[in-house]
């Protein structure tokens, strides 16, 4: 069986890999559908590239079976929903997006809400608060993220963008 997992990942964290491994204990076959601006910006810092080196590094040893694939967001339900389409037959689609919910039952998809795992500290909205104070954010994102967050200049380029 094969499942959509929808998330703006910004960055990727434990709570998304923990979703992700209970996702994985029912579904064989896991598309992780990035979604997000086509530019960056302060809510949204990282490129579509650089969320999915996060999620493979994170994913590389799990043994978890998945394609990475991204989605723009384009204000427009239909043209969204049409995009979705296009990532081919699923069983389920997980989020817990009101609007991605919306369009996805629109196109009659099986949708169903993932939990949430520490939302007060693991959001990535959180995690990019820490980083803007100087705060410590190394235990809320798998360990292959935080290196690679830290070989990118991420902690850097995200003060730069909130400083302009």
């Amino acid at each position: 069986m094969k499942a959509l997992f929808f998330g703006r990942f910004q960055p990727f964290h434990n709570g998304h890999l923990k979703v992700i491994k209970e996702i994985h204990n029912e579904y064989d076959y896991i598309t992780i559908v990035v979604c997000g601006p086509n530019n960056p910006d302060e809510k949204n810092p990282f490129t579509f590239e650089e969320r999915k080196e996060m999620i493979d590094k994170a994913l590389h040893e799990t043994g978890i079976h998945y394609d990475v694939r991204e989605i723009v967001d384009v204000n427009d339900d239909e043209k969204w929903s049409n995009e979705v389409i296009k990532l081919g037959m699923f069983d389920t689609a997980f989020s817990r997006n009101s609007w991605t919910i919306r369009c996805l039952i629109k196109i009659g998809a099986n949708v169903k809400e993932h939990d949430l795992y520490g939302r007060a500290k693991q959001s990535g909205t959180q995690i990019r608060k820490n980083i803007l104070e100087g705060n410590e954010w190394k235990e809320l994102v798998p360990r292959e993220v935080y290196g690679y967050i830290k070989s990118i200049n991420g902690e850097e380029r995200l003060k730069k963008t909130f400083i302009s």
